[in-house]
C-alpha cells in the first residue's frame, strides 16, 4: 500500500473505475454509466489506485435534511481487500463526511457482503435500517455512529 493514490471522479476514464468498483462490489445494484454520471454532481465520489492499478473507491454524501447524517461508503476490490486499504479509504472518506457537520454518519453495505459489515460493526456502525430491492433479494443495511 505505499503508493495509495485517491482522488475524485474528474472525467469519463476516473467515472468508469468508480463504476467498476461499485458494480464489482454491489453486483445486485450495477449501475449503469448515466446513472453514475448523475451522482458526480451531488456527491463526493472517489477511486482509488495501488499504483496505477485500481483497488476502491467511496462515496460521501452531505445530508439530506437539517439534522440528518452524512454517508460514507467505502469499497475495495475482493483481492485487494485485508491490507489496511479500507481503512485509509474509510479515513479519508470520514474527514470528508466531518465538513457536513451533520450529528450522524451513515454507511450502506450490501448484506451479502459480511466483510463490510464486519468493517462497519469494527468502527462503531450499528444497523438502523435494512430493505430488500425486491422480496427475496438479499438486503441492504444502513449502519450508523455519531459523528467524531
Amino acid at each position: 500500500m505505499s503508493s495509495l493514490r485517491i482522488g475524485p471522479v474528474t472525467d469519463d476514464a476516473t467515472l468508469e473505475d468508480w463504476r467498476l468498483v461499485h458494480n464489482t462490489v454491489v453486483p445486485d445494484a450495477a449501475m449503469s454509466a448515466d446513472e453514475a454520471r448523475e451522482r458526480v454532481g451531488r456527491y463526493l465520489l472517489e477511486v482509488a489506485y495501488d499504483g496505477d492499478v485500481l483497488v476502491g473507491c467511496t462515496t460521501v454524501r452531505p445530508p439530506e435534511a437539517d439534522g440528518g447524517a452524512s454517508t460514507v461508503i467505502v469499497r475495495v476490490l475482493p483481492r485487494w481487500r485485508g491490507r489496511g486499504l479500507g481503512s485509509a479509504l474509510y479515513e479519508r472518506a470520514m474527514r470528508q463526511a466531518a465538513g457536513h457537520a451533520a450529528p450522524a454518519v451513515e454507511t450502506v453495505v450490501w448484506a451479502a457482503n459480511a466483510g463490510g459489515v464486519r468493517f462497519a460493526e469494527a468502527r462503531g456502525f450499528a444497523e438502523v435500517d435494512r430493505y430488500e430491492p425486491e422480496p427475496g433479494a438479499v438486503p441492504y443495511l444502513t449502519l450508523r455512529r455519531p459523528s467524531a
